[in-house]
């Protein structure tokens, strides 16, 4: 299995972006997720979970201010508009609305990578989540999406490793299952708790020393999980 990378959700009508961001995502490590429209960028972000969005204000099938209320609705991550529109006021509103930072078009490759960086690092902050979080011999990255366990790399599929990055991203909350489900599989799930288990168990069969006693992915009965 290969080592995961980093899912940005790009939402824009225009071919020339993603002809252009895709190359240039791939090459900076990261996994380019393409939709050409609101209604299919909202599906493949309640179905994908990307690490972050990129979102175009002039969609053809609806405000982009619009679409950027309808993610806030179930999605924390980052979302960075990308514009034509240069009015101060759009900004504004935009970054009311929820965004996380503005990149006007034309935009150069190098300013909107490190602008994504940034916005990644600034919401798990936020969050009250480190960078890095560890538990015994299991290190995680959170923004660069990678997972280490004594020093050697873990590979996960990215479903594991949302579910993975969700608990840690908890910094040791109790997170009920519910809680779990929406965020990692999307709200029409949130009742699927046998499907979260089979996760959890396929979990603590890569990370733990002892699957049978939980030190990494720890149990809070009746309610859900925490990251130990």
């Amino acid at each position: 299995m290969t080592a995961y990378r980093p899912r940005i959700l790009v939402i824009d009508d225009e071919p020339q972006i993603h002809r252009f961001l895709g190359p240039a995502l791939d090459a900076a490590g990261y996994e380019h997720i393409r939709a050409d429209d609101a209604a299919s960028g909202l599906r493949e972000l309640a179905r994908k979970a990307p690490d972050a969005v990129v979102l175009d204000l002039g969609l053809p099938d609806l405000d982009g201010k619009e679409a950027l209320s309808k993610a806030r609705a179930f999605y924390d991550g980052p979302i960075l508009i990308l514009s034509a529109r240069d009015r101060e006021t759009e900004k504004i509103d935009a970054l009311d609305a929820g965004a996380d930072d503005y990149v006007e078009k034309p935009f150069g490759v190098g300013e909107l990578l490190a602008r994504l960086r940034v916005a990644m690092r600034h919401r798990l902050r936020r969050e009250g989540a480190d960078a890095v979080m560890r538990s015994g011999e299991v290190e995680i990255d959170l923004v660069n999406r990678r997972v280490v366990k004594g020093g050697e790399p873990v590979r996960l599929s990215p479903k594991e490793y949302d579910l993975l990055a969700c608990l840690a991203g908890g910094a040791g909350r109790v997170l009920t299952h519910r809680q779990i489900l929406t965020a990692v599989w999307g709200p029409a799930h949130e009742h699927d708790v046998q499907y979260l288990r089979v996760f959890v168990g396929q979990l603590r069969q890569k990370l733990e020393a002892d699957p049978s006693a939980p030190s990494v992915i720890l149990t809070e009965p009746g309610v859900g999980y925490r990251f130990g």
